[in-house]
């Protein structure tokens, strides 16, 4: 009788399981129901277009991120760099749909991809740049900076220079738009010419005509977005220059088999199928391999300058035997005009040839020719000036050189680490460094001991860029003891081959 009992306890409990369950599955179904009427997947294309709309009317660019679902990952890495999307990838499926246990973070992710992989997208493509690529009939309209698209479903604008949150930079920088191929119900641009490359709009507006932000801005962000496509690509330059594209032609030349464009002044219409509208920004005058294809490191962009301007020496190898005179190194000086010069530059001349160095002094402005200069740097094995735009000139630089930068005076060795010291690794080339003390700077002329200028750098560095600018910049000139800095020309040679006595 017990187990009776027990039994048909055990029958009722079954009886209420399945009870349960069939009521758990009609929940399922009615909720299921519900999200197939109010889900942003299943909504039609005339609701998703109205939204478009209603973004496009806001009249600010829509930056996109696909990899949102490890949102603890992203938030690390926010104040570095964005996360980076890729608007190429075209797999996604208008049918998909949530999966038990994805997070409702994924699922939003998952639902904007959908809506956007077959769509042009403009995103962060990191802190200082914006890019949009796009693929279908594209048609460029120059004069008036507009590129008609189709499929294309909502208006996007970007400003193609790799420096977004600079005011400045940017009120000098065309902004260009992206926009569906028959808005406005007007017909479509007729093309005038064809073209099976990829378009690629770029502004050399900003900064260019500093050596420092012409490579960091255009050259190697170009480099960075150009490199994939194997020379077909036809770059349209904004804001154009004739003076600075013809003196970086042959770097362009590398990168492209097609013309280059002053395209705000074109009358025509262009065609193509692809089209990029800013490029994509890295780091200070280098290259992030681990988010790069292969074949586009800093390595390969110093190769290509090597092709570009018929560099000679790769390595900083000396030539001839222990005994010829061209297996002395060669030290080569920047020199400066206006800030920041060297005030006993004849002195360190000489010091530096009692060393045993074969000695040049480089004078580039923004004149120079890039080919004949280029040579000059490639020629050397160590390089050394004060900190400025012509230490970019580090990009010619044999493997296995030396820079010197020379810091001035005013607490600004932050500076120098970001623009020249940390991406002379990338290139493979040896670092280091002399810091102007107070007896070696004109400022201690200029200043008492007691002013901040000279007792308290920092306090002047809290008063904004211009003002630390104006001071340890723009007034500087520099005085290097010729003992402590002999001392850095030997540490220097002890980085170079030439010294070995191999035969």
């Amino acid at each position: 009788m017990k187990s009776n009992r027990n039994l048909s306890r055990g029958e009722g409990r079954r009886l209420g399981n399945v009870a349960l369950i069939a009521f758990m599955l009609g929940s399922l179904l009615l909720l299921s129901l519900i999200r197939a009427k109010f889900s942003p997947i299943g909504k039609t294309g005339e609701a998703i277009k109205a939204e478009e709309q209603q973004e496009v009317r806001k009249e600010s660019i829509k930056f996109v991120t696909l990899d949102t679902a490890d949102e603890t990952a992203a938030s690390a890495e926010e104040e570095e760099e964005a996360t980076q999307p890729n608007p190429t990838d075209n797999s996604g499926s208008s049918n998909g749909g949530g999966v038990g246990g994805v997070s409702s973070t994924a699922l939003a992710a998952a639902d904007n991809h959908l809506r956007l992989s077959s769509k042009p997208v403009c995103y962060e493509s990191s802190r200082r740049s914006d890019t949009c690529e796009a693929a279908g009939d594209v048609r460029v309209q120059g004069r008036v900076q507009t590129i008609h698209i189709a499929p294309l479903e909502q208006e996007w604008k970007v400003k193609p220079y790799c420096r977004k949150h600079d005011a400045f930079a940017l009120s000098h920088v065309k902004e260009w738009s992206l926009r569906p191929l028959l808005s406005g119900g007007a017909p479509p641009p007729a093309c005038t010419i064809n073209s099976s490359a990829t378009a690629f709009v770029l502004s050399t507006g900003g900064f260019t005509g500093n050596l420092f932000h012409d490579y960091t801005d255009v050259l190697i962000p170009a480099f960075i977005t150009a490199r994939r496509y194997a020379g077909e690509v036809q770059f349209l330059v904004s804001s154009f220059k004739s003076w600075w594209t013809s003196k970086y032609l042959q770097i362009f030349q590398q990168l492209s088999r097609h013309e280059v464009i002053d395209i705000d002044a074109d009358e025509e219409i262009r065609c193509y199928p692809n089209v990029v509208v800013g490029p994509t920004f890295h780091k200070e005058l280098g290259v992030d391999a681990s988010r790069a294809p292969p074949g586009t490191s800093m390595v390969d962009f110093r190769a290509m300058l090597r092709g570009a301007f018929g560099l000679e020496r790769a390595a900083a190898t000396p030539s001839g035997d222990r005994w010829d005179i061209r297996r002395r190194p060669r030290l080569l000086i920047i020199s400066r005009r206006a800030s920041r010069r060297f005030l006993n530059e004849r002195a360190m001349v000489d010091m530096a040839m009692s060393l045993g160095f074969d000695v040049r002094v480089g004078d580039p402005d923004v004149s120079t020719d890039v080919s004949k200069f280029a040579r000059l740097v490639n020629s050397a094995d160590v390089m050394v000036g004060v900190h400025g735009d012509g230490l970019t000139n580090m990009v010619f630089l044999p493997a296995g050189a030396v820079l010197i930068q020379v810091v001035p005076y005013g607490g600004l060795e932050w500076l120098a680490r970001g623009t020249f010291r940390e991406p002379s690794a990338d290139m493979e080339i040896h670092y280091l460094e002399y810091m102007i003390q107070l007896d070696e700077t004109s400022l201690s002329d200029e200043y008492s001991r007691d002013d901040p200028v000279l007792k308290d750098p920092g306090a002047i560095h809290k008063q904004g860029w211009n003002a630390l600018k104006t001071v340890y910049l723009d007034k500087q000139n520099v005085k290097p003891h010729l003992g402590r800095l002999k001392n850095t020309f030997m540490e220097a040679l002890k980085l170079l081959p030439h010294g070995q006595s191999n035969k």
